[in-house]
């Protein structure tokens, strides 16, 4: 099918020159007169030119879809630091086991965005060891170097809580920014763009549920005699 739409707007262009010359408008001539056709394109050369401009129409971007993939890399980023405590830090299953889905799904989201980025030929943040983008002006919903130290030194229960407090904080930042993006006139028009944006949304927010059952359930603190 795709093959079949190229090949029709080739169709199209390459009749809209034989056109252009039997009519004798254009830069070509005019009537009486023997046209002088431009040198011949091939097939090949054709399409390339197609393929191009349609190119180039498909990857113009907003700047806000721009910011959004950037400061999303960014907020993922720190988002896998902080699931990476819960193997030796957490004491619970279901703690460790929402910290492993976390880490699956942002990998691929984060690589899925910096493809976007490259692909668009713009720059892909660089991201240090503590999740935080370089340059990167603050987020909702990020973390704080005191928070995040808070989080590595916690154990069991006590890191359990912290984590499932601090994610719900996170997972919230993050809707934040596709309402943020969605409320951006001429933004997220790109089909990837907003496809990605809907389901960080709808996968946030159905974990920031799931988060506040899990929280719920802990058992309570222990208070100092």
């Amino acid at each position: 099918m795709k093959n079949f739409r190229i090949r029709f707007s080739l169709i199209f262009l390459i009749g809209g020159l034989l056109l252009q010359a039997c009519t004798g408008t254009g830069t070509w001539g005019t009537v009486g007169q023997t046209p002088n056709p431009p040198d011949r394109l091939s097939t090949q050369e054709l399409e390339a030119l197609f393929r191009a401009r349609t190119d180039s129409v498909r990857m113009r971007v907003h700047e806000a879809d721009v910011q959004f993939m950037t400061g999303m890399i960014s907020h993922h980023a720190q988002a896998l630091v902080m699931s990476g405590f819960a193997p030796t830090n957490g004491s619970g299953r279901q703690v460790r086991t929402l910290a492993a889905r976390i880490i699956n799904a942002q990998k691929d989201e984060i690589a899925f965005m910096q493809q976007w980025l490259l692909d668009r030929r713009q720059p892909v943040p660089e991201v240090d060891e503590t999740g935080q983008a370089v340059h990167a002006m603050h987020m909702p919903g990020m973390l704080s170097p005191e928070q995040l130290q808070n989080l590595e030194n916690a154990k069991g229960l006590e890191f359990d809580r912290l984590f499932l407090t601090y994610m719900i904080q996170h997972h919230e930042g993050a809707v934040t920014m596709v309402y943020t993006l969605f409320a951006t006139d001429g933004a997220a028009l790109d089909d990837i763009a907003f496809k990605l944006a809907s389901d960080i949304q709808v996968d946030q927010i159905t974990e920031v549920a799931r988060m506040r059952s899990m929280l719920e359930a802990l058992p309570a603190p222990r208070r100092n005699r």
